[in-house]
């Protein structure tokens, strides 16, 4: 793998590899990058991954093969602090008479520290209420007006990043390049040489979000609460703009209320609440922009123009899109609503982007091929002409690993799937004494199921249930690493990123395969797209999107060279359909059982220890699944 990078590096071509886990792709591809000695940009799925890369692997390769490097890591502006906005914050503080240690600490900190990265303060998660308030974002940073820019930490760690050999980013960072860039931020993919992104299979939904328009009423919200700052700075009493202001929040509250009612509103139809709705909201968007821009007022309320008048072209972007030029979609959440319009395709673009610089573009990951195909990859990116590199993972999986098919379970869409599902666990969770991830295609499945846990609690044993959504992602992992015997159950999050190695996990089981909902607006959208051009939906979308999900979620148990368990699948479709044999032949070579009692004795066998387990039975051949 590392040779191969090397020859992309040099030749500045294009190269995707699939590299199964352990087998060392980080260094695969450090090495290279660093022996190269050109500029080179990392690029990870999370700021987890981000840091372990700065912290940890790139000082040690670097070490380890003594070739020292400028290395910056850079992270979004939503990181660092904005001297105009905390400004802001403590004048409207002072102004009402109210102070918190926290805003104190803040304000030492900013004496002292040279990154301006939040992180340094103790206590400040990016959940605290005051983090928004004291950073920035595109839709509100007044960029090169702002009179703080000359001290300015997102420009500074830019300029760091532009000077350094290596900068590790993520992806949000990466495909907003072209935006920030457009802000004068400098351009992180111009000064590169070569571009590694690691984790790469999120790159095709992630850009085709980067490349749609969004608007969500959080956004709006944000922009109401900032103008009235602005305007208290011009008037004290804050009467400025008041009617405008109402207008929009009461036009917001109409349209989120229209969207609860209906959850699947008529996008097409001109005359309905929800498009009313709507348009009254884009329509006091736009008036109070023309009335913005007659107050004066400086950088910060032309900024605040600019918002209100981007968020009314982007509602009617996505209201008024014709039916091919992307999906539409609406997230409800608990805080609002997000609608969006997402493009059919962004091959085009993706590519436009890769070779408009001279950089290589080198994308890995344990998961971007099906049965060793990379096409359903390298089509959504555009990606046709690069070199293309499977790596099978070194562990040994026909003895570190069991794959059982339970027998006559029912229907994944029957009614009573999901206690057949819970009733097949539940013998195996007794074997492996706990140390198991239930994995969920539906938050509702999920639910149904830990309550027939919790409900036979007492047949199962005292293994602590875990339960997404009911603690936070990463203290239920860490819980579920500490207790040695927990069951934790999870959906879509927990299908990919999460890295448990030992004894903690044994059993992963798995709900049924993952194809996408029907009713997801996106998917809806791209299955009437390939049609009309004269594709096969299920073919060249559902099915292989599906056995990547599949891949990734078979891929939470073996982690490390001495990792035992069992995988259960407990969808029938896998044997009893044609297409089973797409899903079947993207799996590792484990041996697989159809018998209950030798997953049984398997995991019997590895409880409690991490000493090495015999194969209890021969795999069967591919062609003799049944």
């Amino acid at each position: 793998m590392a040779s191969r990078v090397a020859l992309s590096l040099e030749n500045h071509s294009p190269l995707v590899i699939e590299a199964g886990t352990g087998t060392g792709k980080t260094f695969a591809y450090l090495v290279p990058a660093l022996m190269s000695r050109k500029r080179v940009l990392i690029s990870t799925g999370t700021r987890t991954l981000q840091d372990q890369l700065f912290n940890k692997d790139l000082p040690q390769v670097a070490a380890a093969i003594g070739v020292p490097a400028r290395v910056a890591l850079l992270k979004g502006r939503s990181n660092y602090l904005c001297h105009y906005r905390f400004k802001q914050l403590s004048g409207q503080r002072s102004l009402l008479g109210t102070r918190d240690r926290m805003l104190a600490r803040l304000e030492r900190w900013t004496g002292i520290t040279r990154t301006g990265d939040l992180a340094e303060v103790p206590d400040l998660g990016d959940a605290h209420p005051l983090w928004p308030q004291v950073t920035s974002t595109r839709d509100n940073c007044l960029g090169a007006r702002c009179a703080d820019v000359g001290r300015c930490h997102v420009i500074d760690a830019r300029r760091r990043a532009v000077e350094s050999d290596v900068v590790i980013v993520n992806h949000h960072l990466l495909l907003a390049d072209l935006a920030l860039k457009e802000d004068g931020f400098g351009d992180l993919l111009g000064a590169a040489d070569a571009v590694i992104l690691d984790e790469a299979h999120q790159i095709p939904d992630l850009a085709t979000q980067f490349f749609g328009t969004r608007v969500g009423s959080r956004q709006i919200e944000l922009a109401v609460r900032d103008t009235r700052l602005e305007l208290t700075q011009l008037s004290p009493g804050g009467s400025l703009l008041s009617a405008e202001l109402t207008a929009v929040e009461k036009a917001l509250a109409a349209l989120a209320e229209e969207l609860r009612r209906s959850s699947r509103p008529d996008w097409l139809a001109a005359d309905s609440p929800f498009a009313d709705a709507t348009q009254e909201l884009a329509a006091s968007l736009r008036v109070l922009a023309t009335e913005l821009a007659e107050q004066g007022g400086g950088a910060g309320i032309s900024q605040c123009t600019a918002r209100a008048s981007e968020l009314a072209s982007r509602l009617n972007v996505v209201l008024h899109a014709e039916e091919n030029e992307g999906a539409r979609s609406i997230e409800l959440t608990q805080r609002g609503f997000t609608l969006s319009l997402l493009p059919f395709d962004v091959a085009g673009r993706f590519s436009q982007m890769t070779t408009s610089t001279r950089a290589a573009w080198v994308f890995t990951s344990a998961t971007l091929s099906v049965g060793e195909d990379f096409e359903h990859f390298t089509s959504r990116l555009g990606l046709e002409d690069a070199e293309t590199l499977a790596i099978a993972s070194p562990f040994d999986f026909e003895s570190q690993a069991l794959l059982y098919l339970p027998t006559g379970m029912p229907d994944p869409s029957s009614g009573n799937h999901t206690q057949a599902v819970v009733d097949a666990a539940v013998p195996l969770i007794e074997a492996a004494a706990g140390g198991a991830f239930l994995l969920f295609t539906s938050h509702r499945a999920l639910q149904k199921a830990a309550d027939l846990l919790r409900s036979r609690w007492a047949e199962i044993g005292d293994f602590p249930l875990l339960v997404q959504g009911e603690a936070p992602r990463e203290q239920l992992l860490r819980r579920f690493r500490d207790s040695g015997n927990a069951v934790l159950l999870g959906t879509s999050s927990f299908w990919e990123g999460v890295d448990v190695k030992g004894d903690a996990l044994r059993l992963v089981v798995i709900e049924k395969l993952p194809f996408a909902s029907p009713d997801d607006a996106l998917t809806k959208a791209r299955i009437e797209h390939l049609k009309a051009n004269g594709g096969n939906p299920f073919r060249e979308y559902q099915l292989p999107e599906a056995a990547l999900a599949l891949k990734q979620g078979v891929g939470r148990l073996i982690r490390s060279e001495s990792d035992r368990g069992v995988v259960v699948i407990c969808d029938p479709r896998l044997v009893d359909k044609p297409y089973g044999r797409v899903f079947r032949s993207s799996l590792p070579p484990m041996p697989v059982t159809r018998v209950v009692t030798d997953a049984q004795k398997f995991l019997r066998r590895i409880a409690g220890t991490s000493a090495p387990a015999n194969t209890v039975r021969e795999p069967l051949p591919n062609d003799e699944w049944a």
